[in-house]
């Protein structure tokens, strides 16, 4: 036991190391040019004031290509990470509740009424609390889904893993279509920012939004670290769960809304991006087993690398454009979706 802990850990420190590093890395990818000497010159002249007057790192370094790693570049890798992590830890909650190894937050209709709940907000309502009115729409709409997909979904002969994700799809592509009519019908110039929550994108971040995200992310890792053990006994089963003296529905229901406050924030900020909650949490459980207290954490790793390496992506392939990290997600976990349909 000690011996597998020892090992998480290693795990653990080596995948922190491998996302510091790719972050950095990350930063000089994109239109403008940049070095590793230029970013680490800047990010120490940023975090370390008094070293950097000492050492002068940051002379010779325009003030466009400070604000391009500061400004715009390192927030944007920020948000990455904790959305690539939010993602991948609520497709690991989904997949230990319903016992579905094909549940995720877009497949089962989270992300696209997060969606829905934005669009209404930027094309009708308008920010009515402030800056806290997409993340609530946003979170709205995704509980509602969510709900929705259970609730139709029991219907019948009872629940089922088909049936789950079956219902998911299903409710996913209604309301997409419902986000694309009011889209169609919205304003023009309000249209082209909505179309941002449809292909999902990282190129709005500001350091002001990033608060946001990072508490909801540490609050909800926190609580489902906390529920592990529970999550390890409704893999097993209702049945089980229920002899070890876990209330099943309330455990269920309690996922469901941490797992669409997540969602929603998440997509309030970088749209609907795809699949990173399918494909990480079957990659963390080939490396340390089926066991929550070890797969929470590491999926949250994984699922950070994996988005800031998507977004280094997007903004290479068709340079100096971006292109909507959402499409290279939904590239890999639809060929990653068709390797588990072949596989099982």
């Amino acid at each position: 036991m000690l011996t597998q802990i020892t090992r998480t850990t290693a795990l653990l420190i080596g995948l922190s190391l491998v996302l510091i590093c790719s972050a950095l890395v990350s930063i000089t990818l994109g239109a403008a040019s940049l070095s590793l000497a230029e970013v680490s010159s800047i990010l120490g002249h940023k975090l370390l004031p008094s070293w950097a007057q000492v050492t002068e790192t940051s002379e010779g370094i325009s003030k466009a290509k400070q604000a391009i790693i500061w400004d715009i570049r390192l927030p944007r890798i920020l948000l990455a990470v904790l959305v690539g992590a939010g993602l991948a830890l609520v497709g690991t909650c989904l997949q230990a509740i319903t016992r579905n190894s094909m549940a995720d937050p877009y497949l089962f209709g989270a992300s696209a009424g997060g969606s829905l709940g934005a669009v209404i907000v930027i094309l009708h309502v308008g920010l009515f609390i402030g800056p806290y009115s997409l993340p609530l729409a946003a979170f709205i709409g995704a509980l509602c889904s969510m709900l929705l997909v259970v609730f139709i979904a029991q219907q019948g002969h009872g629940l089922s893993q088909q049936k789950l994700l079956l219902t998911g799809v299903a409710v996913h592509f209604i309301l997409m279509s419902l986000t694309n009519f009011l889209i169609f019908a919205g304003e023009q110039k309000a249209a082209g920012s909505a179309m941002f929550w449809m292909l999902g994108g990282l190129g709005m971040a500001q350091w002001s939004h990033l608060v946001f995200p990072a508490v909801v992310l540490g609050l909800a890792l926190l609580l489902m670290m906390l529920r592990s053990g529970r999550l390890n006994a409704m893999m097993a089963g209702d049945e089980t769960a229920a002899t070890l003296g876990i209330n099943v529905n309330r455990m269920r229901m309690a996922v469901l809304v941490v797992s669409a406050l997540v969602t929603g924030v998440m997509v309030a900020f970088s749209g609907a991006i795809g699949f990173i909650g399918l494909m990480v949490p079957h990659l963390t459980r080939m490396l340390v087993g089926a066991d929550n207290r070890k797969v929470l954490p590491v999926s949250a790793l994984l699922g950070a690398l994996l988005l800031v390496w998507a977004d280094a992506g997007a903004r290479v392939l068709i340079a100096p454009q971006d292109l909507p990290v959402g499409i290279i997600t939904a590239m890999l976990g639809g060929s990653f979706f068709i390797y588990l349909m072949a596989r099982k």
